[in-house]
């Protein structure tokens, strides 16, 4: 009789923790552990803003962006992530019922262009003629490389280093000018550079990334979708409110120096980087904007068809 109710106990404690399992779920989030987007998902993780909602997000699945991280929304157990725009704009051309339900990064402020101190090179217009690095082909530095020098009037030559790494590499090596960089890494590496310019001193607000589900899961999860939401608009307003205590967890998620994650993160406040949740059409426009010019997005979107307001209130 003992065994029996010993046996049933246990069978009452493994039924508990697999329901813990099944309950435990993990978000999407692009670039996480190496750029800063993620920084308050690392946020509303560790000070259990999610937990306060009923939630049990446990992890963060990512990729290195564009089109990877949206097969990974699409195809996870909780579909609904942040991802770049021009990714989720993609994805709908191709007929991937998608809705937008919140903005992620309101700016690509964050990205400027380096040399090295002895190179002569002061400004953009110093870049004329000669070979500056891109990430890649059609890539947000290709976009916004030809963005700011059409608005001078200049001329360079592009070229596709695979990686912000590699493009910095070839800085050091003079096989290029200029290379683009941007926080965390330029925190960690602007000791060894010089800036040439800065995107938030030439262009307007850009929104990169959203959050996006789809239509389906939506339907369906609207409560938990709001309820995600509004942990990561708390874990916004936190890192605005306390960048020391938001870099001590960036550090520890993203395995960086707390010293380079605080650099990093007091230099996207001042961009006001991350967005609460709420849209900014004109900024999204100026990103589709940019991608017709890399040719990523043909003709105009039509936001009141993708975007649904109603997980911000």
């Amino acid at each position: 009789m003992r065994i029996l109710k010993s046996v049933a106990v246990i069978a009452a404690a493994v039924a508990l923790l697999a329901a813990g399992q099944a309950r435990s779920e993990q978000i999407t989030v692009t670039h996480w552990g190496v750029l800063m987007y993620g920084a308050p998902y690392a946020v509303a993780i560790e000070k259990g803003f999610y937990k306060e909602r009923g939630l049990d997000i446990d992890g963060v699945l990512t990729s290195k962006g564009g089109g990877t991280t949206m097969r990974n929304v699409v195809a996870a157990d909780m579909p609904y992530g942040e991802v770049a725009l021009s990714a989720v704009v993609a994805a709908m051309k191709q007929g991937i019922d998608l809705k937008i339900i919140h903005s992620g990064v309101r700016t690509a402020g964050e990205i400027l262009w380096v040399t090295t101190p002895d190179s002569g090179i002061s400004s953009i217009k110093d870049l004329a003629g000669k070979k500056v690095a891109i990430t890649s082909p059609k890539s947000v530095t290709d976009m916004l490389l030809i963005m700011v020098s059409e608005k001078h009037g200049i001329k360079s030559q592009p070229v596709a280093a695979g990686g912000i790494g590699a493009g910095l590499t070839m800085v050091e090596q003079k096989a290029v000018a200029a290379a683009p960089i941007m926080d965390p890494i330029w925190a960690r590496m602007k000791g060894k550079f010089k800036p040439v310019f800065h995107v938030s001193e030439e262009l307007p607000p850009m929104v990169q990334t959203v959050g996006v589900t789809t239509t389906e899961f939506a339907k369906a999860n609207g409560d938990k979708l709001r309820k995600l939401v509004q942990a990561r608009k708390k874990g916004v307003d936190f890192v605005y409110a306390n960048p020391e205590e938001t870099a001590k967890i960036v550090s520890k998620h993203y395995a960086i120096e707390e010293a380079i994650a605080l650099t990093a993160i007091k230099n996207l406040i001042a961009l006001k980087y991350w967005s609460g949740g709420e849209f900014e059409y004109e900024a999204m426009d100026n990103m589709i904007k940019g991608l017709q010019i890399v040719g990523e997005v043909e003709g105009k979107v039509d936001w009141s068809k993708v975007v649904d307001t109603s997980y911000l209130k």
